[in-house]
């Protein structure tokens, strides 16, 4: 009896961690988070709005590519002008590339004029891993609902010339425009490119 107990125990234990990862068509995991500026976020904060979780870390090459481009701020302007919320997360560990505190965090964000709803930090990785952040960056659309409907590559060009973003099919402004327009979204999930995220 203990060991059917045991091991009912172990699969409703893996049924949890299954569903607490980001699924396409489902809640997305929940969490709550400091900003840059020391105000405390929660997901369902911003229930009724699209949002778009980008992670990012300030010393990738492949996060430099966009914002030394200008691109992802344009994305960010866009997005929120369209009444969409952007998240850019940082959980790169201390000690570890990209980690910064709030000040620095808000410095950055001044040099890159970046233009996000607010900056979240997550020095102890517990957001990423609850979304299987993969990379800087990593991008979510979560819709209005709460649901997640995109997630993976900001583009398809996995590489660290700027030069590709004119050639570049950009999969997260697709994403948004769907659901804001109540489309289907076309590409629901694709690889991640860029630097490990630095757990």
């Amino acid at each position: 009896m203990n060991r059917i107990l045991t091991a009912a125990a172990v699969s409703l234990a893996a049924i949890s961690l299954a569903t607490a990862a980001p699924i396409i068509g489902k809640p997305a995991p929940a969490f709550t988070a400091t900003d840059s500026n020391g105000k405390s976020h929660t997901l369902s904060d911003f229930k009724g709005k699209t949002v778009v979780l980008e992670w990012t870390n300030d010393g990738c090459p492949y996060v430099k590519k966009h914002y030394g481009s200008g691109n992802m701020q344009r994305l960010q302007q866009e997005i929120t002008a369209a009444g969409g919320v952007w998240l850019s997360i940082i959980s790169s560990a201390p000690g570890k590339q990209g980690h910064v505190n709030g000040a620095e965090a808000n410095q950055l964000t001044a040099k890159h004029k970046a233009q996000p709803t607010a900056v979240l930090l997550d020095p102890t990785g517990a957001i990423g891993r609850a979304y299987e952040a993969q990379t800087t960056p990593h991008m979510f659309v979560i819709d209005p609902t709460g649901n997640v409907r995109y997630m993976g590559a900001i583009d398809d060009q996995p590489s660290t010339e700027a030069a590709t973003i004119a050639l570049a099919r950009n999969y997260v402004r697709e994403a948004f425009k769907a659901v804001s327009t109540g489309a289907k979204v076309a590409e629901t999930a694709t690889d991640p490119y860029g630097c490990s995220v630095k757990y």
